[in-house]
């Protein structure tokens, strides 16, 4: 396959990536409706809608005819670099995933597999070492600049299996930088100030970054040089439109994201996790380990 077409739509990678997010739209959809039919409102419609988008925004940036463009434009590229990081992650865990994934999921492999799993003491030390706030930050950081490090990213433009890695750390690493953020059940909810600190220093990697590239004079990435002027971009102007994306987009959504966590430092309300844990383990109380597993966050 050729990795100019890598990922391009109707091919075999394109239609693998399509059918998983299908299926996991569909699991997760049958759990909600299995605690919606439960009589339980906790986990409300906006839920649903929130991690079906986020999905939606995965599929766009990975297996969208869009995603077959970031050979062609730095813009695009970065486009999907913020929908894997910026946005799509906030919006799955806004979905309260863990207890409709769990329900949609067949019982017996919960029961038998899931459960007994996370009850390793392993998992339990990986677990608690990805919810460090500093590992989250620090993750998140390290793949931004990484992989825009220019030999890093022809290298990545030029082979298609590094590419597909690299938008994995993108979504990874967005998915553990907003855990902490969102904090969705099973944790339990706390709002500090450091959360706003955290968010605020987050937006530096970005600015240094989208700064540089702005006001470079000079095309950062070669291999956007022998590229199609496609929409009328000059690869100058194409590299400084990418970067004005990245910086207004990431300081917008971390600004409103600070908003938030401000307004609900000034009127706490009650534990999310209080609400949903007897909701969500009521439906199926057959799996034990699976409350054991929640009480450890």
């Amino acid at each position: 396959m050729s990795d100019l077409h890598h990922g391009a739509p109707g091919s075999l990678e394109s239609v693998l990536l399509t059918v998983i997010i299908i299926l996991a739209a569909s699991v997760y959809l049958r759990g909600w409706l299995q605690l919606r039919s439960s009589s339980f409102s906790i986990i409300n419609s906006w839920h649903a809608f929130s991690f079906v988008v986020g999905l939606l925004l995965i599929w766009v940036a990975i297996a969208s005819p869009v995603a077959a463009l970031d050979h062609e434009l730095l813009t695009v590229h970065m486009l999907k670099h913020l929908l894997l990081m910026t946005l799509a992650p906030p919006l799955i865990w806004l979905g309260e995933p863990v207890g409709p994934l769990l329900h949609g999921l067949p019982q017996r492999f919960v029961q038998r597999v899931l459960a007994p799993a996370f009850q390793l003491l392993p998992v339990h030390r990986i677990g608690s070492a990805l919810r460090q706030r500093e590992f989250c930050w620090l993750a998140a950081a390290a793949a931004l600049v990484g992989w825009h490090i220019p030999a890093v990213f022809t290298f990545t433009m030029q082979s298609a299996a590094w590419h597909f890695v690299e938008q994995s750390s993108f979504l990874a690493s967005g998915l553990l930088f907003w855990w902490p953020v969102v904090q969705p059940w099973p944790c339990v909810p706390k709002s500090d100030l450091s959360m706003i600190l955290y968010l605020f220093f987050a937006t530096l990697p970005c600015d240094i970054l989208s700064g540089f590239l702005v006001f470079c004079d000079r095309v950062v990435y070669p291999v956007y040089l022998s590229s199609s002027y496609l929409f009328g971009f000059s690869p100058l102007g194409d590299q400084q439109c990418a970067a004005a994306l990245m910086w207004t987009c990431v300081t917008l959504v971390y600004l409103v994201a600070g908003a938030i966590l401000a307004m609900r430092l000034l009127s706490p309300e009650k534990s999310l996790d209080t609400k949903l844990a007897p909701a969500v383990l009521h439906v199926n109380p057959a799996p034990s380990n699976v409350q054991q597993r929640s009480e450890a966050f």
